[in-house]
């Protein structure tokens, strides 16, 4: 269904989707603060592949049919740039993160980074998880009420601690965690994730404006990264288990180690596409879980059918259920709603459209994962489904697809599963939360509104 290139020079003569003809700023606005609803009625308006003009990008074309989503991931990546596309992330992980590279930099960067996160090595982290999941829970009393996400951050942010920087606690590590929780909650809303979306509102002001204590605070954190990666260059402790030590020792094909500022992007990368997304995806299964009695009792059964306490974590992370409430967890509210977009590097045509080169495909992954005739009452939340079937890797896509997929796929599915088990193996959990939750954009992804309330009821 792809043919690359066309041969036309006059964007006239393309023959493109249709799509919503409201000005920009509406539908930028509409897809920060009601984006379910803006998505939902453009699929039912204009079908599965449409045209969308948002903020200061290029058209877009969105698209949420499983056919030409296995055509864009499986077509020759050199058809396409992405990391070009994602100027929304770059004040977050730097330019030259493995997100924001295209070409032969970013296949190299991906080929360094993705031994860290299988095979043993990753497995060798399941005890680190449960650890930290039990040093944070071991604060919880009976009757205390949380939020959950900010708990769940707290562990996933422990854990990338650890497992990526190998900081112990201390003064650098209570610091990295502080500035960081920090500049993430600089985005905890609707209002204030406009910032990422309007040029106009980025200038630094002082610390006082918004964008300006942003950058302030993402300058400290510059500052304590680069002194841990400056500390480990000096005593050559390259011997640990922990990411920050293999990447410091590996080389590239020309016997080149990494650079300061190429660490500290990939770093960058890791601590915010690798702790929040997983913390807000924990936070939505605790919300399923306790929302729907039938849920809990059968994964609660399936959790006694082992010793969770003594159990090797690759075991845990093996049982049926607890992958399939994990699964649709995913399923109904991806923390991303989009994958990475892929830009035309030339004219195409693309399932009888002509689109011209520029053109950001974006395969959007909230609306394949509600597509009715792939997950019959898409609204409702089923876990049975995932142990009904399988679904494809263009039909579930929590993690994007093809040569941008993400690479901490595994580690993020093995950490929620061995979080999710040691908690509700120790506590029995109350959702105080009367109202059905809705997600809600905190920065570039969505979140449960209000965090998901919950009660310590009782100790097992």
């Amino acid at each position: 269904m792809i043919t690359f290139p066309r041969n036309s020079s006059h964007e006239t003569h393309f023959k493109l989707p249709n799509g919503s003809h409201a000005p920009k700023l509406i539908q930028t606005l509409r897809g920060i603060w009601r984006p379910i609803k803006a998505l939902e009625s453009a699929r039912e308006r204009y079908g599965d592949i449409f045209i969308s003009n948002f903020s200061t990008l290029p058209r877009q074309i969105i698209i949420s049919s499983p056919q030409a989503i296995q055509e864009i991931f499986t077509a020759d990546s050199k058809l396409f740039d992405s990391g070009s596309g994602n100027r929304l992330i770059e004040p977050f992980v730097g330019p030259n993160s493995v997100i924001v590279l295209d070409g032969d930099r970013h296949m190299q960067q991906r080929k360094l980074l993705m031994p860290t996160f299988h095979g043993e090595r990753m497995r060798a982290y399941g005890q680190t998880i449960c650890e930290i999941t039990q040093e944070v829970i071991n604060q919880w009393t009976i009757g205390q009420e949380f939020v959950a996400r900010p708990q769940m951050q707290n562990i996933s942010l422990q854990v990338i601690l650890k497992t990526v920087f190998g900081l112990k606690q201390g003064e650098r590590y209570q610091q990295i965690r502080q500035v960081l929780t920090a500049m993430l909650d600089s985005f905890d809303s609707p209002w204030k994730s406009s910032l990422l979306f309007f040029n106009f509102l980025q200038q630094d002001l002082g610390a006082w404006s918004p964008w300006g204590n942003f950058l302030r605070q993402r300058q400290r954190l510059d500052e304590l990264v680069y002194q841990e990666i400056h500390e480990r260059r000096i005593k050559a402790e390259l011997e640990g288990e922990d990411i920050l030590s293999l990447l410091m020792s590996s080389r590239d094909e020309q016997g080149q180690p990494m650079t300061d500022v190429e660490l500290r992007d990939e770093l960058m990368t890791m601590l915010f596409a690798g702790h929040e997304t997983t913390a807000i995806a924990l936070a939505w299964a605790l919300y399923w879980i306790h929302y729907i009695p039938e849920v809990r009792e059968k994964l609660l059964q399936e959790l006694n059918s082992i010793d969770i306490k003594n159990a090797n974590p690759t075991t845990i992370a093996q049982l049926p259920y607890l992958n399939a409430v994990c699964s649709e967890t995913l399923r109904i509210y991806p923390v991303a709603f989009f994958s990475l977009p892929r830009i035309l590097r030339d004219d195409m045509q693309f399932f009888g459209y002509d689109l011209p080169k520029g053109t950001y495909l974006s395969v959007c992954i909230y609306l394949t994962h509600h597509r009715p005739d792939i997950y019959p009452e898409p609204n409702q939340f089923r876990p049975e489904r995932f142990l009904e079937r399988q679904f494809s890797p263009y039909e579930f896509l929590p993690f994007g697809g093809g040569n941008r997929r993400c690479i901490g796929m595994a580690f993020a599915m093995f950490e929620m599963k061995l979080v999710l088990a040691t908690i509700l193996s120790r506590y029995s959990l109350q959702l105080l939360d009367s109202r059905p939750l809705l997600p809600v954009r905190r920065g570039l992804v969505f979140a449960p509104a209000r965090g998901v309330h919950l009660a310590v009821k009782e100790q097992y």
